[in-house]
Protein backbone atom coordinates (compact mmCIF):
# COMPACT_ATOMS: atom_id res chain seq x y z
CA UNK A 1 0.00 0.00 0.00
CA UNK A 2 1.22 3.61 -0.99
CA UNK A 3 0.84 5.66 1.83
CA UNK A 4 2.07 9.32 2.80
CA UNK A 5 5.76 9.06 5.13
CA UNK A 6 7.03 12.26 6.78
CA UNK A 7 10.57 13.00 5.38
CA UNK A 8 13.49 13.04 8.04
CA UNK A 9 17.35 14.55 7.40
CA UNK A 10 20.02 12.38 7.76
CA UNK A 11 20.19 12.88 11.57
CA UNK A 12 16.42 12.06 11.69
CA UNK A 13 14.61 15.02 12.28
CA UNK A 14 11.33 16.01 10.11
CA UNK A 15 12.00 18.48 7.39
CA UNK A 16 8.43 19.14 7.48
CA UNK A 17 7.97 16.98 3.82
CA UNK A 18 5.40 14.39 3.22
CA UNK A 19 6.04 11.77 0.20
CA UNK A 20 4.82 8.60 -0.80
CA UNK A 21 6.27 5.85 0.38
CA UNK A 22 7.06 4.51 -3.30
CA UNK A 23 8.70 7.98 -3.49
CA UNK A 24 10.85 7.75 -0.45
CA UNK A 25 12.27 4.43 -1.69
CA UNK A 26 12.30 5.64 -5.32
CA UNK A 27 14.38 8.67 -4.42
CA UNK A 28 16.55 7.45 -0.99
CA UNK A 29 14.46 9.79 1.33
CA UNK A 30 14.62 9.30 4.95
CA UNK A 31 11.30 8.27 6.80
CA UNK A 32 10.68 6.44 9.92
CA UNK A 33 9.39 2.62 10.51
CA UNK A 34 9.12 0.32 13.69
CA UNK A 35 10.43 -3.41 14.48
CA UNK A 36 7.91 -4.47 17.63
CA UNK A 37 9.59 -7.88 18.80
CA UNK A 38 7.17 -9.99 20.18
CA UNK A 39 7.82 -12.56 23.00
CA UNK A 40 6.24 -14.78 25.81
CA UNK A 41 6.74 -15.00 29.22
CA UNK A 42 8.13 -18.70 28.64
CA UNK A 43 10.97 -17.66 26.13
CA UNK A 44 9.62 -17.87 23.21
CA UNK A 45 9.84 -15.13 20.33
CA UNK A 46 7.00 -14.45 17.48
CA UNK A 47 8.28 -14.71 14.22
CA UNK A 48 6.68 -13.38 11.00
CA UNK A 49 7.43 -14.68 7.57
CA UNK A 50 7.44 -12.08 5.02
CA UNK A 51 4.13 -12.40 2.30
CA UNK A 52 4.81 -13.94 -1.06
CA UNK A 53 4.35 -10.93 -2.97
CA UNK A 54 6.08 -8.52 -0.81
CA UNK A 55 8.71 -6.19 -2.66
CA UNK A 56 11.46 -7.31 -0.38
CA UNK A 57 12.43 -10.57 1.23
CA UNK A 58 9.65 -12.53 -0.03
CA UNK A 59 8.85 -15.81 2.43
CA UNK A 60 11.75 -14.80 4.77
CA UNK A 61 11.12 -14.82 8.40
CA UNK A 62 11.78 -11.54 10.05
CA UNK A 63 10.83 -9.68 13.11
CA UNK A 64 7.20 -10.42 14.91
CA UNK A 65 5.38 -6.72 13.14
CA UNK A 66 7.31 -3.86 11.22
CA UNK A 67 5.96 -0.84 9.25
CA UNK A 68 5.99 2.29 8.20
CA UNK A 69 4.90 5.43 10.51
CA UNK A 70 2.56 7.33 8.28
CA UNK A 71 2.66 10.82 8.56
CA UNK A 72 1.39 12.67 11.10
CA UNK A 73 0.94 9.40 13.28
CA UNK A 74 2.99 9.11 16.47
CA UNK A 75 6.12 6.23 16.50
CA UNK A 76 4.09 4.25 19.14
CA UNK A 77 0.43 4.83 17.22
CA UNK A 78 2.12 3.18 14.41
CA UNK A 79 3.05 0.77 16.75
CA UNK A 80 -0.14 -0.36 17.84
CA UNK A 81 -1.36 0.46 14.16
CA UNK A 82 0.88 -2.08 12.50
CA UNK A 83 0.42 -4.68 15.81
CA UNK A 84 -3.29 -4.67 14.70
CA UNK A 85 -3.03 -5.02 11.46
CA UNK A 86 -0.48 -7.29 11.02
CA UNK A 87 -1.10 -9.90 13.82
CA UNK A 88 -4.86 -9.00 14.52
CA UNK A 89 -3.93 -7.45 18.10
CA UNK A 90 -4.82 -4.93 19.89
CA UNK A 91 -1.89 -4.03 22.45
CA UNK A 92 -1.78 -1.88 25.87
CA UNK A 93 0.39 0.58 24.05
CA UNK A 94 2.04 1.03 27.90
CA UNK A 95 3.41 -2.19 27.69
CA UNK A 96 5.18 -1.24 24.71
CA UNK A 97 8.66 -1.10 25.57
CA UNK A 98 11.08 1.16 23.24
CA UNK A 99 14.84 -0.33 23.06
CA UNK A 100 16.46 1.95 20.54
CA UNK A 101 16.11 3.66 17.21
CA UNK A 102 18.27 2.43 14.45
CA UNK A 103 19.76 4.41 11.06
CA UNK A 104 19.49 1.92 8.64
CA UNK A 105 20.52 2.05 4.70
CA UNK A 106 19.84 -0.81 2.19
CA UNK A 107 19.65 -0.42 -1.52
CA UNK A 108 17.89 -3.47 -2.97
CA UNK A 109 18.27 -5.13 -6.66
CA UNK A 110 14.90 -4.27 -7.15
CA UNK A 111 15.53 -0.48 -6.68
CA UNK A 112 14.25 0.11 -3.62
CA UNK A 113 16.18 2.33 -1.74
CA UNK A 114 15.40 2.16 2.25
CA UNK A 115 16.75 4.53 4.22
CA UNK A 116 14.77 4.50 7.59
CA UNK A 117 14.88 5.29 11.01
CA UNK A 118 13.89 2.43 12.78
CA UNK A 119 11.95 2.22 16.12
CA UNK A 120 12.87 -1.19 18.16
CA UNK A 121 9.92 -2.30 20.35
CA UNK A 122 9.46 -5.21 23.07
CA UNK A 123 6.15 -6.34 24.22
CA UNK A 124 5.27 -9.20 26.17
CA UNK A 125 2.06 -11.39 24.65
CA UNK A 126 0.94 -14.63 26.26
CA UNK A 127 1.29 -17.16 23.56
CA UNK A 128 -2.60 -18.27 23.78
CA UNK A 129 -3.46 -14.71 22.27
CA UNK A 130 -5.15 -15.66 19.34
CA UNK A 131 -2.96 -14.04 16.18
CA UNK A 132 -4.63 -13.28 12.82
CA UNK A 133 -2.45 -12.20 10.15
CA UNK A 134 -2.99 -10.19 7.48
CA UNK A 135 -2.50 -12.37 4.21
CA UNK A 136 -1.12 -9.34 2.06
CA UNK A 137 1.50 -9.12 3.91
CA UNK A 138 2.03 -12.10 6.38
CA UNK A 139 2.74 -15.71 4.95
CA UNK A 140 2.56 -17.43 8.40
CA UNK A 141 3.40 -16.65 12.45
CA UNK A 142 5.11 -19.16 14.84
CA UNK A 143 6.05 -18.96 18.24
CA UNK A 144 10.10 -20.10 18.25
CA UNK A 145 11.82 -20.86 21.45
CA UNK A 146 14.53 -17.84 21.91
CA UNK A 147 17.46 -20.75 21.87
CA UNK A 148 15.95 -21.97 18.41
CA UNK A 149 16.21 -18.68 17.16
CA UNK A 150 19.81 -18.36 18.41
CA UNK A 151 20.34 -21.49 16.50
CA UNK A 152 18.51 -20.18 13.28
CA UNK A 153 20.90 -16.50 13.78
CA UNK A 154 24.46 -18.34 13.71
CA UNK A 155 23.82 -20.87 11.24
CA UNK A 156 22.46 -17.60 8.67
CA UNK A 157 19.92 -19.14 7.27
CA UNK A 158 18.65 -18.36 4.38
CA UNK A 159 14.74 -18.71 5.14
CA UNK A 160 15.89 -15.63 7.79
CA UNK A 161 16.21 -12.29 6.14
CA UNK A 162 19.79 -11.32 6.12
CA UNK A 163 20.80 -9.09 9.26
CA UNK A 164 23.20 -8.43 11.49
CA UNK A 165 23.61 -11.28 13.69
CA UNK A 166 24.40 -8.45 16.53
CA UNK A 167 21.33 -6.96 16.09
CA UNK A 168 19.38 -10.04 16.33
CA UNK A 169 21.70 -11.18 19.16
CA UNK A 170 20.98 -7.64 21.20
CA UNK A 171 17.25 -8.38 20.87
CA UNK A 172 17.44 -11.90 22.11
CA UNK A 173 19.56 -10.73 24.84
CA UNK A 174 17.12 -7.67 25.57
CA UNK A 175 14.11 -10.56 25.50
CA UNK A 176 16.46 -12.72 28.17
CA UNK A 177 16.68 -9.88 30.16
CA UNK A 178 13.13 -9.88 31.32
CA UNK A 179 12.21 -13.15 30.96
Amino acid sequence: MDELLDILDEHGKTTGKTVLKSVAHSQGLFHQTIHVWCYSSSGKILLQQRGATKETYPLKWDVSVAGHISAGESVELGAVREIEEEIGVTIDIRKLEKITVLKKEVKHPNGIWDREFTHLFLYRLDEITILTKQDSEVEALQWLPITEFSIWIKEKRSDLIPNSEARFTRIINEIASRL
